[in-house]
């Protein structure tokens, strides 16, 4: 894991961008830093790295790494990186190194870019070739790790974060202000819909993507993978559940290979439980489990958690909510990420990596993707419902199941009808909940419809697609990724591994939900593995912190510091955020705008002139 930035075209960065850069990357990468320049014919090639040393901690291994006439940077793991070099060495390389960097060189000198189908891992990587002068930049499949582009006269800039690309540059892009007003009204889940950033002309490269720059200039864009969906419509539920138990043993199994201290982010959850007993019971790994403890009962699981630590036996850390320093520690994340934080979930993560990082952890594991392989969300219910509505007896089972276990615990109005997708097929209003409301907080109008693409004909699993691919996961990666960072740890995320994907997605619609329960496959799967208690509840619990508890907005000083003349009143209506502030309680939707509201601010104070 590591910062990489860069650099293609015809002006050659300063030493001192060069170094600003570095110095932009270096909680990324703490360990070292290296510098490559190539001066061709028609170009010039700047390549920036800092390194976090994870696999083969010796310099040897450090970046940029060269293969004959090719320079490779890249931030990630390769975790398949044994198997790989096994294949090479039995084709006749050679390797000095026990690192998986010198692995992924010698696959891309020796298969070219269909080495890429070969990894299983996550990656942005340039890899660049002085005999032909062309670079490839590439990331991974599902977009874990993160390559920002910024084309400006003269040629392309590249980095892990937007501050690469500034400092590279010597200068800031211009603030995108159509962005944050999409983040204000509707939310973090219409981010990632669109390819704007909240900089203007910047982009990121798209997941399972490649760019390969000509030596004349020439860009191609090659998608080197596409996810599929093949429902396997003779697979039967224990073939479904011992298939989905061996991939993600192995994909457990592979994200456990590191040479430094690593350790687990743990909740209540059959998510990261799985994670964690197939690491301690499988796998005899010495797990240490590291859980934010809540002080608002619909976020608690204390008790889950207790019971998993006991039955286990594994280490474990508890880490209080702290809501001390709120706004400066806010401040302070919004700046990391050159970005407002998408979810107030996201500012409680941040604590949870400082604590691992206090505790010695380089990297952490995490139970990202396993809602959207294997529903996870109060609307799959419903779609559930729909899916299987022309299977009469199958349906009325599981609509009374709904009525039994789902309806006294569904909170969102629109979700506690459970033949609302059977009355309105499109009905997607429960997503931007109450944006009209939020637009009308404006001076000027701004709207923007819900959109989805369509994946496949399936209702509910072209909405576990749409989450996996464009609303949930990118945003959790974009947040994952900076805040781990931040602290100088790698994020992995064992249920983003192609065969754990495609076998998800080859299950039959029916297998999903049994019994009222979402992620019926996956609790199977962990019987015997999992504790009982964490596969028998049924309540979905959210990763979150009430805004209200953090921000008392009771208090003067802060009321002021909320009120103060800001370029974020060049867009929002004062006296309707004055309005808010008055409410001794908030509704969730009121909630997460207060918190967008506050974002925008810090992110638009701090980018003041800066363009």
């Amino acid at each position: 894991m590591c910062g990489i930035a860069g650099y293609i075209g015809t002006r050659k960065p300063g030493q001192g961008n060069v170094k600003a850069a570095k110095d932009a990357l270096r909680h990324r990468g703490p360990n070292a830093s290296g510098d490559y320049m190539h001066d061709g014919q028609q170009q010039l090639v700047s390549l920036i790295h800092t390194r976090l040393s994870i696999i083969d901690l010796d310099t040897r291994a450090d970046q940029p790494y060269r293969v004959g006439s090719h320079v490779l940077i890249f931030n990630g793991e390769i975790y398949n990186y044994l198997e790989l070099r096994a294949e090479l060495e039995t084709a006749g390389l050679s390797f000095h190194t026990a690192s998986d960097t010198e692995v992924l060189a010698k696959a891309l000198h020796h298969w070219g870019t269909g080495a890429l189908d070969r990894l299983e891992g996550m990656w942005a990587l340039a890899w660049y070739n002085e005999a032909d002068g062309a670079l490839l930049l590439s990331r991974d499949r599902f977009g874990e790790k993160p390559l920002y582009l910024w084309q400006r006269e003269g040629g392309l800039y590249f980095s892990s974060e937007v501050k690469g690309l500034a400092a590279l540059a010597g200068s800031w892009p211009e603030l995108n202000h159509n962005h944050l007003l999409r983040y204000l009204v509707n939310g973090y889940k219409a981010l990632y819909k669109v390819e704007e950033n909240f900089f203007k002309d910047v982009t990121e490269l798209p997941a399972a993507t490649n760019l390969t720059l000509s030596s004349s200039g020439k860009k191609s864009f090659e998608r080197y993978w596409m996810p599929r969906f093949t429902e396997n419509r003779n697979l039967s539920y224990q073939d479904a559940v011992e298939s989905v138990r061996e991939g993600l043993i192995s994909a457990v199994a592979q994200r456990l290979r590191s040479d430094v201290p690593l350790g687990f982010c743990m909740s209540g959850g059959i998510d990261s439980n799985a994670l964690i007993a197939i690491a301690k019971r499988i796998k005899n790994y010495d797990v240490h489990g590291f859980t934010i403890v809540n002080s608002d009962a619909r976020y608690e699981e204390q008790d889950l958690v207790n019971h998993v630590v006991e039955e286990l036996g594994i280490g474990h850390t508890s880490i209080p909510v702290d809501s001390a320093g709120f706004i400066r520690n806010l401040e302070l994340l919004v700046k990391a990420h050159d970005a407002p934080v998408y979810t107030i979930s996201y500012y409680v993560h941040w604590q949870l990596m400082q604590a691992m990082a206090a505790d010695g952890c380089k990297v952490a594991i995490s139970g990202t993707g396993a809602d959207e392989l294997f529903t996870g969300y109060y609307d799959h219910h419903n779609l559930y419902l729909y899916e299987v509505a022309k299977d009469r007896e199958l349906h009325e089972k599981s609509l009374n199941a709904w009525q039994k276990y789902q309806a006294p615990i569904v909170r969102n109005p629109h979700l506690q009808d459970p033949n609302l997708y059977l009355k309105d097929s499109g009905f997607r209003d429960h997503i931007y909940l109450n944006n009209d409301v939020f637009a009308g907080y404006l001076h000027e109008h701004w709207s923007e419809p819900f959109t989805e693409t369509n994946h496949t004909a399936g209702l509910l699993r072209n909405r576990m697609l749409n989450e996996m691919f464009g609303e949930a996961v990118p945003v959790i990666l974009h947040e994952d990724d900076l805040n781990a960072m931040s602290c100088s740890i790698e994020n992995r995320s064992p249920f983003l591994d192609r065969q754990l994907f495609e076998t998800a997605y080859a299950i039959p619609d029916r297998y999903l939900v049994q019994d009222g329960k979402a992620k019926a496959v996956l609790r199977d799967a962990m019987r015997g593995v999992v504790p009982d208690p964490v596969l028998d509840c049924r309540r979905k619990v959210g990763f979150n912190a009430p805004i209200l508890e953090l921000l008392n907005v009771k208090d003067a000083k802060v009321r002021s510091y909320l009120l103060d003349d800001s370029p974020v009143f060049e867009l929002v209506k004062k006296d309707k955020i004055e309005a808010l502030l008055e409410q001794d309680e908030l509704p969730n939707s009121a909630s997460k705008f207060l918190f967008y509201f506050l974002n925008m601010k810090m992110f638009l104070e701090q980018h003041r002139g800066h363009a």
